[in-house]
């Protein structure tokens, strides 16, 4: 089985690639289109049957192959119950954010019965992206890869791989996800946690009922493979390990990064890394495994999920060894893992980063309490920036914005927290209440921007991945407590720091970014846990036109879901 399922991989991967080959070979820039069918399907996981939404009827969903340069025409058809848009997470959409993607931002979800085009190039971009529902709790089964290929007759800047899989690292839940959300919002409380992570979809033998939901890749020996590892899961940070292997780290969020050799990744929601990985061990069976990182003591699932990296030749009878993943509090592993990540930096794959600052941000991450009556102690828990707990609209703010429509939102959001505190001092348990609104922060076009994101111990301390829309920017600086502005910044990496386009806030910590605002429009920015999104834990920006006649949002296209 495992031997049939990569040679299928492995088959349509070439057909794929050759085919974009031939096409770019003959024009400039291919078309490539996709017909996704979101659907209703039954799918049965740890002994429990469940309907699911999924696209094309696959969990996870269809893998997007294309080109650096090329169009990409994906028709979207709505067929469940639900709402529904879709994110192409970290692609840019220079000028063009009506294809971005999530509901109520850049545009009206589409309803039962209707469809969309999404509509965008693939500019100045290569490497593993993914896409996925971008409203309400869909995206824990509506996901799937997108991977670009370098224009052709460019070559990798690390050793051509023999073979190349996707890795997905997802969770499933046994009961309806989004009745597991609506009672935690009626209760004012946490959402129940996951019942297991999953590879591929599949949560591995660990778990009951898994002789069939159970990943595996076959492998030669002395061939190397490239692993696009994808965090696809709704609220857990994930270490992930092969027993026996290690892996070489060349690329993270579509950026090429300076090799370096790991027995373990960590990977947070929302975030994608690439690896090399050779097959140099003994011919056997090896346990790839993935588990939570949480290092403070809030309730995770903390179930490994497994898959097998098979040999090529050896039976299935063969009882696999387990990786050692690290502690799931290990936050030494976590902190130094991502000092690791540099960028290239080379004359082609140069690390443009601003040096001068326009524009300073200071925006700390808490969770509050507001009141709710109907809720189980009166109170329900929120999550804010800068003490400011979103209200999401009910229209799309690019449209209220491109259409001057008033009374949508404001462009106050402020550029630091309305009263300064020890961030990370004692826990804060008291004066939990936050403001809420929806506001947004406007940037002058092509202006630098940095902003320091700063966790707090407002109720407790924790990790936050975050990710911004529109956009990749440099990781400037990071550190644990309360960031200092007239110590820290003398400390940045303004040579070669990670570029990427979703980040991991350390836990009572802050980490510094920097980007150039040079994509008109409006660019959400949100924390990746969907717990924390759905408590308020986001903003966005209004990046306004530029003077040049390509500098200015383009016009929405006709099919443009109405609100």
């Amino acid at each position: 089985m495992a031997s049939l399922v990569w040679f299928v991989h492995r088959l349509t991967f070439l057909f794929v690639a050759s085919c974009i080959g031939l096409i770019s070979f003959s024009v400039e820039a291919a078309i490539k289109r996709y017909q996704f069918d979101v659907q209703v399907q039954n799918i049965s996981r740890l002994c429990h049957a469940k309907p699911i939404v999924t696209v094309n009827g696959k969990f996870p969903g269809p893998t997007i192959y294309v080109q650096e340069g090329d169009r990409v025409l994906v028709n979207v058809t709505n067929h469940a119950q639900y709402n529904m848009s879709i994110h192409w997470h970290g692609l840019k959409q220079y000028r063009n954010g009506w294809a971005d993607g999530p509901a109520y931002i850049t545009q009206c979800p589409i309803q039962r019965g209707n469809s969309y085009t999404y509509d965008f190039n693939v500019t100045g971009q290569r490497g593993t992206l993914w896409w996925h529902a971008h409203i309400l709790w869909l995206r824990a089964t509506v996901y799937g890869a997108i991977v670009i290929l370098p224009k052709q007759g460019t070559p990798y800047p690390f050793p051509q791989p023999n073979g190349e899989f996707e890795i997905l690292l997802g969770e499933w839940w046994n009961n309806d996800v989004e009745a597991v959300v609506n009672q935690g919002s009626r209760m004012g409380l946490p959402p129940n946690m996951s019942d297991a992570h999953t590879i591929n979809g599949k949560p591995g033998p660990l778990f009951p009922c898994s002789e069939k939901h159970t990943f595996a890749m076959e492998v030669e020996a002395g061939k190397t493979y490239l692993l696009r590892i994808i965090n696809a899961a709704l609220n857990d940070e994930l270490f992930f390990a092969i027993a026996g292997h290690s892996m070489t780290v060349v690329e993270v969020d579509a950026v090429y990064t300076k090799p370096f050799t790991t027995q373990a990744i960590l990977i947070a929601p929302g975030q994608t890394t690439n690896v090399l990985l050779q097959a140099n061990q003994a011919p056997n069976r090896y346990f790839m495994a993935s588990r939570s990182f949480m290092d403070v003591p809030i309730p995770v699932d903390n179930k490994t999920a497994t898959g097998i990296l098979q040999y090529r030749g050896i039976p299935n009878t063969v009882l696999p060894t387990l990786p050692q993943l690290p502690a799931s509090n290990d936050t030494s592993f976590a902190l130094s893992y991502n000092k690791k990540l540099k960028s290239l930096n080379s004359p082609q794959y140069p690390a443009n980063v601003p040096l001068k600052v326009d524009r300073k941000l200071f925006y700390t991450i808490g969770l509050g309490q507001n009141e709710c009556p109907t809720c189980l102690n009166g109170t329900q828990l929120v999550a804010s920036l800068n003490n400011i707990s979103f209200v999401m609209p009910q229209i799309g703010l690019l449209q209220s914005h491109y259409f001057n429509i008033g009374g949508v939102f404001r462009t106050d959001f402020p550029d630091r927290p309305p009263t300064p505190f020890n961030y990370t001092g004692a826990p804060l348990t008291a004066n939990l209440r936050t403001a809420v609104g929806t506001r947004l922060s406007k940037i002058a076009f092509n202006s630098t921007v940095e902003l320091v994101l700063q966790d707090t111990n407002l109720l407790t301390v924790e990790s936050h991945p975050f990710h911004l829309h529109g956009y990749n920017f440099f990781v400037v600086g990071t550190g644990i407590g309360n960031f200092d502005p007239a110590k820290d910044p003398a400390k940045y990496n303004l040579v070669d720091p990670v570029e990427r386009n979703t980040v991991g806030v350390p836990t009572g910590g802050w980490t510094a970014i920097r980007f150039r605002a040079d994509n008109p429009g409006v660019w959400f920015m949100h924390c990746h846990l969907e717990v924390h999104t759905g408590w308020g834990l986001k903003t966005a920006f209004v990046v306004e036109d530029g003077p040049g006649k390509d500098q200015s949002i383009l016009p929405p296209p006709k099919d443009l879901p109405p609100c």
